[in-house]
């Protein structure tokens, strides 16, 4: 079978007076219901690395492949219909609107990507936020719950489309232990009990300790004798 995602001989580098290069030569491959941890010393690349296969940035030279079809010809619109499809995002910092109520939240990817009915992606939405244990919270607005709430409705915003692939960027690197613990619980779970594959940067070892391989980056390159 297929890798869900791969990379081959990815790049990126910032152009100017002295280049800055971010990822260089990484070749990888995620098979389908992997969990998947990156890590690696402070600026050596990681999110740099997930940016990339996330579709969320263009490499200078190499290519990623998702679900075996290679992703470097397409444009902008694209790209975005890829990402909205097939691609679920959770960051350290959950970037909630804070103008719209948890509900709705979830709501925006469902209604960007116009599948369902508004009656069809309102009751996904519910079902999510039931799943996350926060039926309770769909009217509030996310300044009204807590921070690991908040990145509880992050998730289920990521799943909303219900996409095979999850990339998460530091996601517990602003929560408190319990809170932390309770999102790396639900990532972890999202492999075995629903097939996603989960791809996460972490500094976080006790998080690193739950996925099935960890992969290092110093300097942008994978270092197979890295070491936390």
């Amino acid at each position: 079978m297929r890798p869900i995602l791969a990379a081959e001989r990815l790049g990126r580098v910032l152009p100017g007076e002295i280049p800055v290069t971010l990822v260089q030569d990484v070749t990888l491959a995620v098979e389908r219901g992997e969990f998947v941890v990156i890590m690696g010393p402070s600026g050596s690349g990681k999110s740099s690395l997930l940016y990339l296969l996330g579709l969320l940035d263009t490499p200078t030279s190499g290519r990623v492949l998702l679900d075996g079809q290679d992703t470097s010809g397409f444009g902008e619109d694209e790209l975005a219909a890829t990402r909205l499809r097939k691609l679920g995002f959770v960051f350290q910092f959950h970037f909630l609107l804070a103008e719209f109520s948890v509900l709705d939240n979830v709501l925006l990817p469902l209604r960007r990507l116009g599948v369902l009915t508004e009656d069809a992606a309102r009751r996904r939405a519910r079902e999510l936020l039931d799943q996350l244990g926060l039926s309770e919270h769909g009217h509030k607005r996310p300044y009204q719950i807590s921070g690991g709430q908040r990145q509880r409705v992050a998730i289920a915003r990521a799943l909303a489309n219900d996409p095979p692939l999850i990339l998460a960027d530091e996601p517990t690197g602003n929560l408190d232990t319990r809170a932390a613990a309770n999102v790396r619980q639900i990532l972890r779970d999202l492999t075995r009990a629903f097939g996603k594959t989960v791809i996460a940067v972490t500094h976080d070892l006790t998080f690193a300790g739950a996925a099935d391989r960890r992969i290092g980056i110093v300097d942008g390159r994978i270092d197979p004798d890295w070491r936390a």
